[in-house]
């Protein structure tokens, strides 16, 4: 994730970062804005076809649909931050539930080898949670928790978290009372990395996102026909310009809708992971 000032306006209109969607697009927009050439030359030199031409008039159809169109847009990328949104309020609750967990277990216990393994335990779930999105098994050096990668790695080890808790139960460390407060903490685990779940595997429907792409597609092929005898050759970088913005639209939805990878405007786990294993640590020692 790019951490960044908003009120640094000139910094960003004149500099390009890896996020810029125009990295991306720049081939593309080349491409329009020949086709937006080719299509000028060939009706007002090869063709040339009178200005008051049925074939001019299909700038009244843009002008019906670019209302709904905008619609569309706002829609999908208010869909997509949405999911990114609901992703970042996630793992604040990992965060916090990590955090609580800690808090509970460091006045309940005081065995050093109890300390060490959920000292070791809570913040090893955020990175699991994390490789796990990422569809990522990343090994670790220790000897507390038995983990098959072959299985789901995060539920292992919220498994034997839930073990460790229940046994100081059986041992009469941790009474009923007390094993009812840490509950809620527990079960949140679980709770969150199903959410997270929900919001990678089910992305947005295939058929939305497909008509999306035709209509940009399709409305931008047909602006140089609408443009060719009111704009002239300036029709050329106007089409270009809103390719890029409308398409930058949909790149921008594409790379949100599912925040847990390694994009560049996606959220910063790592540093989530890290902060969470900090504070605990801070907790317990």
């Amino acid at each position: 994730m790019i951490n960044y000032n908003p009120k640094e306006w000139f910094r960003f209109i004149f500099t390009f970062h890896r996020a810029d969607t125009l990295r991306e697009l720049f081939p593309l927009i080349i491409a329009v804005a020949a086709y937006a050439a080719a299509i000028e030359f060939l009706l007002t030199n090869l063709l040339k076809i009178a200005p008051d031409n049925t074939l001019t008039k299909i700038t009244y159809v843009h002008q019906t649909i670019g209302f709904l169109f905008s619609l569309l847009l706002a829609f999908r990328i208010n869909s997509a931050y949405d999911r990114w949104w609901e992703g970042r309020k996630l793992w604040g609750s990992l965060t916090n539930n990590s955090r609580n967990l800690a808090i509970k277990l460091r006045h309940l216990i005081d065995r050093p080898a109890d300390v060490a393994f959920f000292n070791f335990a809570i913040p090893l779930y955020a990175r699991s949670l994390m490789h796990h999105l990422r569809d990522k098994y990343h090994p670790e050096q220790q000897d507390m928790i038995n983990i098959n990668p072959n299985k789901h790695v995060p539920n292992q080890i919220a498994s034997a978290i839930i073990e460790r808790v229940y046994k100081l139960n059986k041992e009469g460390i941790i009474n009923q009372e007390q094993l009812l407060s840490l509950n809620p903490e527990l079960t949140s685990f679980t709770d969150i990395c199903g959410a997270c779940e929900r919001i990678k595997k089910t992305p947005i429907p295939f058929s939305y996102s497909v008509f999306i792409k035709k209509f940009i597609f399709t409305y931008i092929m047909t602006l140089p026909f609408a443009w060719a005898y009111t704009l002239g050759y300036y029709t050329v970088p106007f089409v270009a310009f809103i390719l890029f913005v409308f398409a930058s639209i949909e790149l921008i939805a594409e790379e949100i809708e599912n925040p847990f990878g390694l994009d560049a405007n996606d959220l910063p786990l790592q540093n989530i992971s890290d902060n969470i294993s900090q504070h605990v640590g801070e907790i317990f020692y």
